[in-house]
């Protein structure tokens, strides 16, 4: 298994960025743990050469005075050889929740400056997005520590392998040459650990996706309608099993490896014990320099595996540090002008020039040179069947997305002259895939326009439009209560109505209020905004709809014919173009695909059994 590889200028560009973001998110603590680390490798062989010279000044009689001050001396290095690991783990800590909060404004930035959907769409970007979200803080606090802890390794391994080379040139290059293979090997094995937590990521997506559905609420009613539970759950115990047999192999391999290290490094250690005590025998060493030997034989061995241990951690903290780069790296999806142009109030109207528009040359066209004009202070329906544009074409509107030919102009001035956050200001929409929040029912109403966060009378102007104002004023507490039972906020958080799950038609209309709170924007585009309702509340609906878009500039999208029959006009989509363009009764006349599908729909009202379009 061959490990996953980062080039070198890449590696160094990683390592350079991950450890400046961790002097920036935490200068003092960096410095700290420097210096404990410092410490924290002389401390070993600090105790290693006092416990030396206790012990040949006992037996050579050396003063009372100057043993207790030996005494004081190894008592403190033994004392700060306990202590300063736990002082690097408190500042390690630290430092991890300094460059956390760094690391995710950064990210937060890095996703503003994405001002459509182009990345955020792309499957490859949004893993990347994902790793860096969860582990991207990971990689400058690992760096970093597993750096300094290489540092601290590499000073007790010197300090160490110069006692050894004192005592015995011989025995240290021994020492020394035995541990060559450990690193060679260790190597090999973080290389194929990476590999491992590479190659394991497709099995651990999969068993997580079927853990999902077996214990997730969205799939439980299919679930356990259709008896899918077995189903279910051997193909989570079968990708459970793949990543363990993965897991067990290289374990295999590492108890070899490991084996055959540690016999090599018993007999090396047994040759230099022999020598030693022979020497110390013959009065060539001292008891002290046996009691050194002793102690620094496993420390260089100790220190050379936490060496390569953390050089292994090292480079997959450089492996996770990459999705972070790449995405805090990226560039913006859309182009954006030096110097924008204001976005005006609409006047004339808005206009699709000819607009051709796919969502990457490996996907097939969805717009083929749409021709359309949306007249300001009326109201324009567009219709067609599922997957002619409607939905892309509204990404375009609202600047998600630019077109790959043609163009949209605002009276007359390209969209991609407008800042886009400008020109969403100008904008109000109701999605079909609107985003229930997990706030309270004011801010799930406010999140449609920030400034009116702190202005409850408009928040109830807006639900009383929408028709839900008497159901969130009836919950528990009212507009403060949570949508949600995923969590609970203060006191009442063993309440069990503290929070609150709306009805899907409730949903809708608490989406439609967010709509209705920018109903004085200049252009209004409302996706589906009835799918979820019942006749009534549909009919009830678009009442409300019908006197909100009275002189205002609307797009209406619906699948339902009879709720755009009143539009100004109403334009179809078919194929990608628009076919047809006209009012209500001017299309019916003509006999197309309007008339048709208007015609099947209406029919499925009027007989006993449903018609099938």
């Amino acid at each position: 298994m061959t490990g996953p590889r980062l080039a070198p200028r890449r590696a160094a560009r990683h390592t350079r960025a991950a450890l400046g973001l961790t002097w920036r998110a935490a200068p003092a603590g960096t410095t700290a743990d420097l210096l404990l680390a410092v410490l924290a490798g002389v401390a070993p062989v600090l105790v290693a050469a006092l416990t030396k010279l206790v012990l040949d000044g006992l037996t050579r009689g050396r003063s009372p005075g100057s043993l207790a001050l030996l005494g004081v001396g190894l008592a403190v290095a033994a004392a700060a050889g306990v202590l300063l690991p736990h002082l690097r783990a408190y500042v390690e800590k630290e430092r991890m929740r300094a460059v956390s909060r760094l690391v995710r404004r950064r990210l937060h930035d890095a996703v503003l400056r994405l001002v459509g959907l182009v990345r955020l769409e792309d499957p490859t970007f949004q893993d990347r997005l994902q790793a860096a979200q969860q582990t991207g803080h990971l990689g400058p606090t690992q760096l970093t520590g597993n750096a300094l802890g290489g540092v601290q390794s590499l000073i007790a391994l010197s300090g160490f392998l110069g006692v050894l080379l004192a005592l015995s040139p011989v025995i240290g290059l021994l020492v020394l040459a035995a541990a060559l293979p450990t690193l060679w090997l260790q190597l090999r094995l973080n290389r194929a650990r990476a590999a491992m937590v590479l190659h394991l990521e497709h099995f651990q997506r999969r068993d997580l996706f079927f853990a999902q559905l077996l214990v997730g609420v969205p799939a439980a009613k299919e679930v356990r309608l259709f008896g899918l539970g077995r189903f279910l759950g051997d193909r989570m115990l079968a990708e459970l099993h793949g990543m363990h047999a993965v897991e067990q192999r290289l374990d295999r391999r590492e108890l070899r490896a490991q084996s055959l290290l540690g016999l090599q490094g018993a007999v090396v250690a047994g040759v230099g014990v022999v020598y030693t005590v022979a020497a110390a025998a013959a009065g060539r060493l001292t008891p002290g320099d046996v009691v050194i030997y002793l102690a620094a034989v496993p420390g260089v061995q100790g220190a050379l595996g936490s060496l390569v241990g953390q050089l292994g951690a090292i480079h997959r903290a450089l492996l996770l540090f990459d999705h972070y780069d790449e995405v805090v790296r990226a560039e913006r999806d859309l182009p954006v002008p030096a110097v924008a142009r204001p976005v005006p109030p609409l006047r004339r109207g808005i206009e699709l020039c000819d607009v051709w528009f796919r969502y990457s040359p490996r996907h097939p066209w969805v717009l083929r040179g749409v021709d359309l004009f949306l007249p300001a202070g009326s109201t324009t329906a567009l219709v067609g069947l599922n997957g002619a544009g409607k939905s892309t074409l509204v990404k375009l509107l609202c600047r998600f997305y630019d077109p790959e030919r043609g163009a949209i102009r605002w009276d007359g001035v390209d969209l991609r002259e407008f800042d886009p956050a400008a020109l969403r200001e100008r904008l109000g929409a109701v999605f079909q895939d609107f985003m229930p929040y997990d706030l309270t029912a004011a801010e799930n109403i406010a999140v449609g326009d920030l400034a009116a966060r702190d202005d409850p009378g408009r928040l109830r102007a807006a639900a009383r439009q929408a028709g839900v104002d008497e159901t969130l004023a009836a919950l528990p507490r009212g507009y403060d209560t949570l949508l949600t039972r995923i969590f609970y906020e203060g006191p009442d958080r063993d309440d069990e109505q503290a929070g609150v799950v709306l009805s899907g038609g409730q949903w809708q209309r608490v989406a439609l209020a967010r709509g209705f709170l920018r109903a004085d924007r200049d252009l209004l585009i409302l996706d589906e905004p009835s799918s979820g309702l019942d006749a009534e509340a549909e009919h009830d609906l678009h009442t409300r709809l019908r006197d909100l878009r009275r002189g205002r500039t609307s797009l209406l999208i619906s699948h339902r014919l009879n709720a755009v029959r009143d539009a100004d006009t109403i334009a179809v989509l078919a194929d990608g173009r628009v076919a047809e363009y006209g009012r209500h009764d001017e299309l019916l006349a003509a006999g197309g695909g309007y008339a048709r599908l208007f015609t099947l729909q209406a029919r499925g009202y009027r007989e006993d059994s449903p018609a099938s379009v």
